[in-house]
């Protein structure tokens, strides 16, 4: 139906700060419009596109590393996939992006949050500068759908 609105979080919980997308999505559970669709995703670029395709807005977030400073938050609005090549997952944002581009699937819009992670380590924390940047990332969201 064209005009929802998604919000991903996409990681997972095995890498320490790489659960910063979904954890994202927990906090934002119950206070937002039920219209919203939240879900979370590990990264598999099928599920996304399922997930945003015929939305007119898609807000995706997840954990980044561009040797920004632990818990920096950067916003993209429609990043070109090379933008996001990186990834703790084989396929990921760009590559989703990309084939959304090819299949013609991509929201109207497409708003990015990628929170700078310190620790990937396996089984490790979510470090406390994340665990802010998280409490940051939700307010924002909140405040764009509230």
């Amino acid at each position: 139906m064209r005009g929802r609105t998604v919000v991903i979080g996409l990681g997972g919980y095995a890498r320490g700060d790489d659960a910063a997308g979904p954890e994202v999505v927990r906090s934002l559970r119950g206070t937002l419009p039920s219209c919203v669709v939240l879900t979370e995703s590990s990264g598999d670029p099928m599920h996304l596109v399922t997930a945003w395709s015929g939305a007119y807005l898609a807000i995706v977030i997840d954990a980044a590393s561009s040797g920004a400073a632990p818990g920096t938050v950067h916003r993209s609005v429609r990043p070109r996939a090379p933008a996001w090549r990186r990834s703790s997952h084989a396929l990921g944002l760009a590559d989703a992006i990309a084939l959304g581009e090819a299949l013609d699937r991509l929201p109207d819009e497409l708003l990015v949050f990628g929170i700078e992670g310190g620790d990937f380590g396996l089984d490790a924390p979510v470090t406390p500068s994340v665990r802010a940047a998280i409490r940051e990332t939700a307010e924002a969201i909140r405040r764009r759908l509230g």
